[in-house]
């Protein structure tokens, strides 16, 4: 480390004033480069922000001794009256300086970077087309036993699973292939794997495409997971993303727009938090993010603080699109915040949001001559179900079974959904690498009004509205979910014998969110929910590491349904 000190003093050194205009440009490139590795080195722990301050101190001490000599000694020797001396660095030196600066620091910081030269074949830059060097392919592979057990005293035949009577079209169909109800009460034992792969790929300058491949059931947005054990049946192979992406840059290559559109990741901040939505969930629409930073110069001086920044996310999401009703599914999105980190590494993000989903309320069929029959519906009837449903959320009935009976046929939501959420995560650095990091999620549904539903859906000899199946504190708004969380460990587990241990609780009434949307693992899916989840995870190897969740939950209100949840993983990424 002394040696780059005495590097990098004679690279501040040649920026003062003893370089012509060229040779100047390339000392800057020369410690706008250092600059920045040593950020990294920060960054990443390898050092600390104390020794980064000392060696720059002391390279800005060498550099001034350098200069203080060198002008001494020039000023020794006699200059005759006709001569004009201009101090000059020859290239062969700076040359000399440069390879140095790079050959040490290759060494010293980032040992592997010749063997990673060798495997992406950086010595060989015609060996491949210049297409091919615009993609990027990147995937992951995870194997998963999942185990689900049930307490005793769970009540059966109570707790309907709407999903698949809106998919069987009615009560009696879902009876007939037993899948009326939720079971309850089966302990299940299972293996699932998830296999994700994408490319990404650059368009033009700041602009790129991603296509992501993936695993799961097509009717499950929130989950990847292939469950095993199909009679060797073929896997679900699907389109989970496809998107294009614009970064805009300024001079100092902040990113301080983005731009993106098509199946793409959720543009929110959400602190890691699933109370709102799970994080396999992918978004259909377009968004836009604006940032603003306050300082962070980038000068040496500004070591270890990026400075606080400002967001602004907007976006809008079609949810159920049909040629055969107006009355279309959009989700429509907007989030503030500020992501200010420290120059002791330590880093506090917030995001405040507002979500509107827009005509998914559900939109009975009153023809009285039909007896709400089903087979009468129209097409705006029929249109305001969900397409998909977990459990939790308040429902009412479209339409009945059949003429002659006061089953349910189709069920749709009755609450509109309008959500305020708050997020906010603070991540320390005070034993780093190990970071000990906290955080909350607050969600509140404004949208839902009581009034509203008893006046839409309350007629007794109408069609019924309901919660979870059963006429439970219907009386009283259930609407607010929070989350608190900590974890500690390293922020990156894919390294060998690096850790991280993480604990939860949660608490989501029935109507706080979307139930289609939130957590798939938590409770098995849905809201009315409450409980922990502990965890942890541990690298075996580079870019494999072991996962295990426990998770513990029950109904809010209702008959008793617990379930606990264990997961043991095998990731790798590649």
């Amino acid at each position: 480390m002394r040696n780059n000190k005495q590097l990098m003093a004679l690279a501040l050194s040649g920026l003062i004033g003893m370089a012509h205009a060229g040779e100047k440009e390339e000392l800057l490139k020369l410690r706008n480069t250092t600059t920045n590795l040593i950020k990294q080195l920060v960054k990443q722990g390898v050092i600390t922000d104390k020794m980064a301050e000392e060696m720059i101190k002391q390279a800005e001490a060498d550099a001034g001794q350098q200069v203080a000599e060198a002008k001494a000694a020039a000023g020794k020797e006699p200059v005759p009256a006709d001569e004009v001396r201009v101090a000059y660095v020859p290239d062969f030196v700076k040359d000399e300086i440069r390879q140095q600066v790079r050959s040490e620091l290759r060494e010293e910081v980032v040992g592997d970077v010749m063997q990673k030269a060798k495997q992406e074949q950086w010595g060989l830059p015609n060996a491949l087309p210049e297409w091919t060097r615009k993609f990027k392919l990147s995937g992951d592979l995870r194997l998963r036993e999942q185990s689900e057990y049930y307490p005793a005293d769970n009540t059966q035949f109570v707790y309907e699973n709407f999903q698949a009577i809106n998919d069987r079209g009615g009560t009696t169909a879902a009876a007939a292939n037993s899948e009326q109800f939720v079971d309850v009460n089966k302990d299940r034992h299972r293996l699932r794997e998830r296999l994700r792969l994408g490319i990404d790929a650059n368009v033009a300058e700041g602009l790129d495409a991603g296509v992501r491949l993936a695993t799961g059931n097509i009717r499950n947005p929130t989950s990847t997971n292939q469950t095993l054990g199909n009679y060797g049946d073929r896997y679900e192979f699907r389109l989970d993303r496809a998107f294009l992406k614009y970064d805009l840059k300024d001079d100092s290559k902040f990113n301080w727009l983005t731009l993106a559109g098509g199946r793409i990741a959720n543009p929110f901040f959400t602190g890691g938090s699933e109370l709102v939505w799970d994080e396999d969930l992918s978004f259909e629409g377009a968004a836009a993010t604006v940032r603003h930073r306050f300082g962070g110069s980038g000068s040496l001086g500004d070591i270890g603080s990026s400075g606080p920044t400002i967001f602004a996310t907007a976006g809008a999401f079609p949810l159920q699109e049909t040629a055969l009703s107006t009355k279309d599914k959009w989700l429509f999105g907007g989030q503030a915040g500020l992501d200010w980190g420290f120059a002791n590494q330590d880093n506090l993000k917030i995001g405040v949001g507002y979500f509107d989903y827009r005509n998914t309320q559900a939109r009975p069929n009153t023809n009285v001559a039909g007896n709400y029959a089903c087979n009468l519906n129209n097409a705006d009837n029929s249109f305001s179900r969900p397409d998909y449903m977990q459990l939790g959320n308040t429902l009412t009935t479209i339409c009945r079974d059949t003429a002659d009976t006061t089953l349910k046929g189709l069920v749709g939501l009755a609450s509109d959904y309008n959500i305020v959420n708050i997020n906010a995560a603070y991540d320390m650095a005070l034993f780093s690498p190990v970071h000990l990091k906290l955080s909350a999620d607050v969600a509140k549904n404004i949208g839902f009004s009581l009034r509203d539903i008893k006046s839409r859906y309350g007629n007794p000899g109408y069609l019924s509205w309901f919660s979870n199946g059963y006429a439970d504190n219907q009386n009283k708004a259930q609407t607010t979910a929070w989350q608190v969380r900590a974890d500690l460990g390293w922020t990156k587990v894919d390294v060998p014998g690096n850790w991280s241990v993480f604990t939860m609780y949660k608490y989501l009434e029935r109507d706080a969110v979307l139930d289609a949307y939130t957590d798939s693992d938590f409770h098995l899916g849905g809201t009315n929910v409450k409980g922990w989840v502990i965890g942890g995870n541990y690298g075996l190897m580079k870019n494999v590491w072991l996962s295990g969740r426990w998770l513990s939950g029950d109904v809010i209100n209702g008959p008793r349904y617990g379930v606990d949840v264990l997961q043991l993983d095998v990731n790798t990424r590649f």
